[in-house]
């Protein structure tokens, strides 16, 4: 009798639990049921604030200078942070981070705030040389002891490089042989979705470069950073396929964040936040893309029907919530017309000041210098006028009249009168600096429009003229007269 008992009781025992897990399964088909009927009856715009729980969350931050230090501090400070992966380009920055606390420092009104929970990554450590892609340790194309040209070495290896990719994979046995103890790991690198990029933009294509099979057409590249046009030489040189180009967002950064020359020697990921400002972030459409084809979606995917991609919202959403960055999202032909006026400030604060050597605040009261800045915004402003985007815009001549911008200007240079622009600072430091990208862009629309853009250009040209000037006196490739070398013994 006890026995029978005891399996009557455990029989119950178990067709209580059967109804439980199937009232369990019958919840989340519901819940299931609920999310699809909740999403489909949404309006087009109100998808675009949905949640999104398939989105992969790691941030990648390309670029570890003082905004690449304050973005990485800001994201880590959210609650329920985001992982974020630091891209390191130097073996130096990894040897630091690894024998250091594993943190990033950020200095504000006074008070040090650090955070950790960082990962790090190298970059592939490959350099371009005519053309060819050479991995750290291969010979440069300039120290074959050849009677062939640079031009023509590269060109071999170029072959060379195609010639091996077409080879089949090596079996087990041939990659663990004795000729060959330690092969490549074959581990498919971990897709980048969402990078944020905060190098300088002359450096932007050749370090996409070499991140460009981990980006997909689902992926979301924001770009930090001065200048305008970079989008445009990352479409020409490493996505000339539409359907296969990641999704843009632009910002436009107005913090002040700047990293001691003593303490950068002292701790790398160190950086002090002298000004609070804001960022204004824009998605740019995927208007390029070919009927019929979904907007963010890879080949094979199910088409997506919302306007933005899955991980464009989802890191606009992120960097929206940092307090600390500020950040505002804006259409993208406002934000067009934001970083325009930007540009415009820029092309005369900047090359003005590294032709003088001197703060922000030297081009004030000089009438000689006023001259010098009305002439270049003169062209400046016809250029931003005639541009076909905004042509047909309301109060486009009154915001991008000559007389604004250079009140803009002034009222820029009086703000940052003692700052010392970051275009000054890359000419002394011997670094490549980014007027190709601010006056440079200026002549290239001008010229797409039949206007020559003769001060903007003469003023890049000088101001690359004086980089290279630098660049060869820190290479002591200036020779010197005899007697006048501070470095050479005495004879």
């Amino acid at each position: 009798m006890e026995a029978k008992a005891a399996n009557a009781g455990s029989a119950a025992k178990d067709s209580e639990e059967d109804v439980q897990d199937r009232a369990i399964e019958e919840n989340d088909e519901d819940e299931v049921f609920n999310s699809k009927t909740m999403q489909d009856s949404l309006t087009a715009i109100d998808r675009q604030y949905a949640a999104q729980p398939d989105v992969p969350r790691r941030v990648h931050i390309l670029g570890t200078g003082s905004i690449g230090k304050l973005v990485a501090h800001s994201l880590r400070g959210l609650p329920n942070p985001p992982p974020v992966t630091l891209m390191l380009h130097r073996k130096m920055l990894l040897r630091a981070w690894e024998a250091g606390k594993q943190e990033v420092t950020m200095l504000d009104d006074g008070v040090e705030v650090k955070r950790s929970g960082f990962d790090v990554e190298l970059m592939p450590l490959t350099r371009r040389e005519h053309g060819v892609d050479l991995k750290d340790g291969q010979a440069s194309v300039y120290d074959f002891d050849t009677e062939s040209k640079p031009h023509e070495i590269a060109k071999q290896l170029a072959a060379e490089q195609a010639q091996r990719s077409t080879l089949p994979e090596p079996s087990p046995s041939d990659a663990l042989s004795e000729e060959d103890p330690d092969p490549p790991s074959s581990e498919p690198l971990e897709p980048i979705h969402n990078l944020i990029v905060t190098l300088k933009a002359p450096t932007t294509l050749s370090a996409l470069r070499r991140l460009r099979p981990r980006l997909l057409p689902t992926s979301t590249i924001c770009l930090l950073q001065n200048g305008m046009g970079v989008i445009d030489t990352l479409n020409t040189h490493l996505f000339p396929d539409p359907a296969q180009r990641p999704n843009y967002m632009q910002g436009i950064i107005t913090h002040g964040v700047n990293v001691p020359p003593a303490k950068a020697r002292i701790d790398p990921f160190y950086a002090v936040h002298a000004g609070h400002g804001t960022i204004a972030l824009g998605l740019l459409p995927r208007d390029d893309l070919t009927p019929g084809t979904p907007r963010g979606a890879a080949k094979g995917e199910p088409e997506n029907p919302d306007i933005w991609a899955k991980s464009s919202r989802y890191l606009l959403r992120t960097l929206t919530r940092a307090p600390v960055l500020c950040a505002v999202g804006f259409t993208p032909l406002e934000l067009l017309q934001q970083q325009l006026e930007k540009l415009a400030v820029n092309s005369v604060l900047n090359p003005l000041t590294v032709l003088l050597d001197a703060r922000n605040g030297s081009i004030l009261y000089n009438f000689a210098l006023t001259r010098t800045m009305r002439l270049l915004l003169a062209e400046t402003s016809l250029i931003l006028r005639s541009l076909p985007g905004l042509r047909n815009l309301p109060n486009i001549n009154a915001r991008f009249s000559a007389a604004r911008l250079e009140t803009l200007v002034v009222s820029v240079a009086n703000l940052t009168s003692n700052n010392i622009s970051s275009m000054l600072a890359d000419v002394r430091a011997g670094r490549q600096t980014e007027v190709e990208f601010i006056n440079g862009y200026v002549v290239r629309r001008g010229e797409e429009l039949g206007i020559k853009a003769v001060v903007n250009y003469a003023i890049m040209q000088v101001v690359l003229g004086k980089g290279m000037i630098g660049q060869r006196e820190r290479r002591e490739d200036v020779t010197f007269e005899k007697g006048m070398d501070p470095n050479a013994a005495d004879l």
